[in-house]
């Protein structure tokens, strides 16, 4: 009776085949939505942008200078990229591109620009209507949460997270890094967390003995 044949193991080849086409694409929008909406970008971008559509509502009731309504239409385009590129997770399909600073730079400009608003539009009229004053108002609240936004950009510069980036960065020639080194690099980190945890209860064992 002859031998059955051995059969192929196809649970690496399942596994690639799972991040490939649609079904990987619903892997990665699920999970860059997580880490939009847990770490609290989307909810600060979302008060963002409505605080300047609201502002550009009041802007709107009254004669306001045109340089304010760029300036606010500006922002307004940018958080918006910003708001889908993490919720559409276009970012994952660019690697080769540190968002988190992309993100950090645009907090930061957008405070700045947001400011500076404030002080040409308090400089541009010498009334200030309810309206104006309300969307001036609009503007520091969206200036302050784009502050907030740059607090929480700092769990992303672990060096963990900036290991990880550095490895999925192409080399001088354009070529991609070899995809084991993810697999080396969260070995590595797996490691690492569990060397911290065991020294971490042998301290707590040393300063309390029945614990």
């Amino acid at each position: 009776m002859a031998a059955a044949a051995p059969r192929a193991r196809t649970g690496g080849k399942r596994g690639k085949d799972e991040r490939r086409g649609f079904k990987g694409y619903k892997w990665e929008f699920r999970d860059s939505n997580k880490d939009f909406w847990a770490q609290g970008h989307a909810e600060s971008k979302s008060l963002i942008m409505i605080c300047i559509i609201a502002a550009l509502v009041c802007f709107e009731r009254v004669a306001t200078h045109p340089i304010v309504v760029l300036l606010l239409t500006m922002e307004l385009s940018i958080c918006a990229f910003f708001f889908f590129l993490y919720s559409l997770a276009i970012n994952r399909y660019i690697p080769f591109v540190f968002w988190p600073m992309m993100d950090l730079i645009n907090d930061l400009a957008c405070c700045a620009f947001l400011i500076g608003g404030i002080i040409f539009a308090l400089e541009a009229r010498r009334e200030l209507p309810m309206p104006y004053l309300s969307g001036m108002i609009l503007m520091g609240v969206a200036a302050f949460i784009s502050i907030i936004d740059l607090c929480l950009q700092r769990r992303q510069f672990k060096s963990r997270k900036l290991r990880k980036f550095i490895l999925l960065a192409p080399d001088r020639k354009g070529k991609m890094q070899d995809p084991k080194l993810l697999l080396m690099l969260a070995a590595k980190e797996d490691e690492e967390e569990r060397q911290r945890e065991l020294a971490e209860k042998a301290k707590r064992e040393e300063m309390d003995p029945g614990w």
